[in-house]
């Protein structure tokens, strides 16, 4: 039986490392350099070793989620398993004659688990077809001895391919709404704005509206791999100038899609403020995000959250005194200071590991809901690549360094896999995925329509967008 891997979060501790990992007395090991029975560094190949398992051995699954992670910033995953095939080849060819088939026995169900844990977690990396081809090889390997294992591969080949087929259906369904969005931007341009619902019709209650934004956030955060935290800081591999480790690797833009959800929702709350042309209008729908917003927080959703206050900040908005004169402020103030970014968000983050306490302790899936405030968390790991060398003077790979990451990407990993308790309501996702929302220019134009220039600044900028 192979070994059972705990959930994610709970394999990090508070440090970071798992203290009863290395059970080593020695401080450096085979080409891996450990203090206090913890890794800190080592040669690529030592790595690569203490990834393959053996009879005797079989790699921790911090350490294969560490590693998998991180050793892209060294060589395309291809070639790791390309290794990795190697490795495996050689164990056996080095094993006794005549053992081979005990050899098998005892070693194929790791070989399986290692794969396994790699297909599920890092399923895009075999979007590549020489990725796909080493991963048959090896399977046709380990099944060759044996009929029991032939079930196991099959299955593990066939949630991997399940798994791509959903990522493809999913970048197609990204795909259209924008297309149809784009096509109705164009209606919204040609035809009076009368024609267009708005938000309080579509869905009158804020409640609701909070839950669909959060079906649309975990759907989003679900779909982006955690590989795709480290391929947003692409770097050269400074022991190899000419070779960037990231030429042809990105196979998917989730992220990329999610930053953009974001900026989206922002722009809705300022269209949907900006467009009524009576003040009393414009209040009550400034009051109604202020209620969404309100839920979010209380859901767990800060992404949607910030995305709304965001919205509610922008100039456009902001200028229209008189409307905002006409709005209870308080509970819009309690958000903002929520969400205030000085101190490095500090409400923000005492928020924010408030809920993932909560989520720990949690007993249904309504109380799991962590989805944090995404550019704050790609800043995060973007600030934590950047302060640290990959590589320590020796030429080693600084693996402490990984290990920080991986804590942080793995809190992700934990919160993308809820699922949302809520239920859908299609006319409402529809309506906040693909009504079209207005530009820079044309929020201003709207804003100065609804209460006009106050100054030099404001009237010349009229001017020319009239």
């Amino acid at each position: 039986k192979m070994p059972q891997t705990p959930p994610f979060a709970a394999v990090f501790d508070s440090s970071g490392y798992n203290r009863n990992l290395y059970q080593s007395k020695e401080d450096n090991c085979g080409g891996l350099y450990y203090h206090d029975n913890n890794l800190l560094s080592g040669s690529l190949e030592a790595l690569i070793q203490h990834l393959v398992p053996n009879v005797d051995y079989y790699p921790d699954r911090t350490y294969i989620f560490t590693f998998l992670l991180s050793s892209r910033l060294f060589m395309h995953p291809y070639e790791l398993m390309a290794k990795v095939c190697h490795l495996c080849t050689e164990q056996q060819r080095l094993s006794e004659p005549g053992l081979d088939k005990n050899w098998m026995q005892k070693i194929a169900p790791k070989i399986l688990q290692l794969l396994t844990e790699w297909t599920e977690t890092f399923p895009y990396d075999f979007r590549d077809e020489r990725m796909m081809r080493n991963l048959k090889e090896l399977a046709q390997r380990i099944t060759s001895g044996d009929e029991m294992y032939r079930k196991n591969v099959q299955q593990l080949l066939q949630n991997l391919i399940r798994k791509l087929a959903a990522v493809s259906q999913y970048e197609e369904v990204l795909a259209k709404i924008d297309a149809t969005s784009a096509d109705r931007l164009t209606v919204l341009k040609t035809k009076p704005q009368s024609i267009q619902r708005d938000i309080i019709t579509v869905c009158n209650d804020p409640y609701v509206l909070a839950q669909q934004l959060t079906h649309i956030e975990l759907e989003r955060l679900n779909y982006i791999g955690p590989e795709e935290f480290i391929q947003a800081f692409v770097q050269k591999d400074p022991l190899n100038n000419d070779k960037s480790c990231y030429g042809d690797q990105k196979k998917t833009r989730n992220l990329e899609a999610y930053v953009e959800w974001f900026n989206r929702l922002s722009y809705l709350v300022a269209t949907e403020i900006c467009m009524p042309v009576k003040k009393k209008h414009r209040a009550r729908v400034i009051e109604y995000f202020i209620d969404v917003a309100r839920e979010c927080f209380n859901i767990g959703n800060f992404n949607s959250l910030m995305a709304i206050i965001s919205g509610m900040n922008m100039s456009p908005v902001s200028r229209l005194k008189k409307t905002w004169a006409k709005v209870k402020t308080a509970k819009f103030y309690i958000l903002e200071h929520q969400m205030d970014p000085s101190s490095n968000f500090y409400n923000y983050r005492t928020a924010l590991r408030g809920a993932t306490q909560r989520s720990l302790t949690a007993h249904s899936n309504r109380e799991k809901i962590v989805i944090p405030f995404f550019s704050l968390l790609i800043k995060d790991i973007y600030f934590l690549n950047e302060g640290c060398a990959n590589r320590l003077p020796n030429g080693h790979v600084n693996f402490e360094k990984f290990w920080e990451l991986a804590k942080q990407v793995s809190e992700f990993m934990t919160w993308k896999q809820v699922e949302c308790p809520f239920e859908r309501d299609w006319k409402i996702l529809q309506y906040l995925l693909t009504v079209p929302v207005f530009s820079d220019d044309a929020l201003y134009l709207a804003s100065y329509e609804s209460e006009s220039p106050e100054n030099h600044v404001e009237k010349d900028r009229w001017k020319t967008l009239r």
